[in-house]
């Protein structure tokens, strides 16, 4: 969970670059990957437990495959584009609750999908409750439409928890369009220096080209990402950060228009690394 903002209106801006190497798949070939996010919101703050955002996004992810077999044979994909628009809003209740809602819509295809096929909406809610100064946890739930398919519900660990002056767990943020709950421990080594392991469940589903190999079929990527970083402080409100891990349990599944499975193929642990900005204004 994220500390609360500063009171008053207030603008941000988040940015950042993944690299996914040559990753194999269990039915032969290979693929990688290049994904690239950046997101700017404004906002109120009445106090530091209390306000509402409007928050724009847009998501890049391109695939690149090799082989002769499988699905990297007929390489469904290639470049995956995403617009999100969501509306977080955070408010105190009594002393030691507070409530989060954040509802959002989503456009997420290739660029020649039609654009009606690739919305999708939905929202994260909670509550968390305030046990001193060190520990606020409580439970949440995603709900989210998912594109020829039942909508995907998910439980989210609303946590913030000071475990020590330096070490702390906190529900940790996804970079782009993925979807998901996930973790994560951070070291304060001092004001500039921060360093992080985490992890998180992922889920990207996408309409493909309504010229494509499968048109206006649907393409999938769920994967669960281990990580460390270390984020530099360059001012209190501005921060870059590196980041490298591994895909763990990844899966690429391919469906025709109407949601019906083609091909599942399972992918080995793969590399990836990663550069993230962010900024408060």
């Amino acid at each position: 969970m994220q500390r609360g903002p500063q009171v008053g209106w207030s603008s941000f801006i988040r940015s950042g670059g993944v690299y996914q190497f040559d990753t194999d798949l269990d039915d032969g070939g290979n693929f990688d990957a290049t994904r690239a996010t950046i997101q700017a919101g404004h906002g109120y703050a009445w106090d530091d437990r209390t306000s509402v955002s409007l928050a724009l996004g847009y998501s890049y992810d391109g695939y690149s495959f090799s082989g002769d077999t499988g699905i990297a044979a007929i390489a469904p994909w290639e470049n995956i584009n995403t617009f999100s628009l969501s509306l977080p809003m955070r408010w105190g209740i009594g002393d030691n609750w507070s409530a989060f809602l954040i509802p959002s819509i989503r456009s997420t295809g290739e660029s020649s999908a039609n654009f009606d096929d690739t919305i999708t909406g939905g929202g994260f809610i909670g509550a968390a409750y305030r046990f001193g100064e060190r520990l606020t946890i409580g439970p949440g739930i995603g709900v989210v439409s998912q594109l020829e398919d039942n909508a995907t519900i998910f439980p989210i660990l609303i946590i913030d928890w000071k475990i020590t002056d330096r070490l702390s767990l906190d529900t940790g943020r996804g970079l782009g369009a993925t979807l998901g709950p996930g973790l994560a421990l951070n070291y304060r080594a001092n004001q500039s220096w921060n360093f992080a392991f985490g992890g998180r469940y992922e889920k990207l589903r996408f309409r493909l080209d309504k010229n494509g190999v499968v048109p206006n079929g649907i393409g999938e990527d769920k994967t669960f990402p281990v990580y460390a970083g270390c984020t530099y402080y360059i001012s209190p409100k501005t921060n870059v950060s590196l980041i490298a891990g591994v895909e763990l349990g990844g899966e690429l599944k391919l469906e025709d228009r109407d949601g019906n499975r083609l091909s599942k193929e399972a992918y080995d642990p793969g590399g990836f690394l990663g550069l993230t900005f962010s900024m408060r204004l």
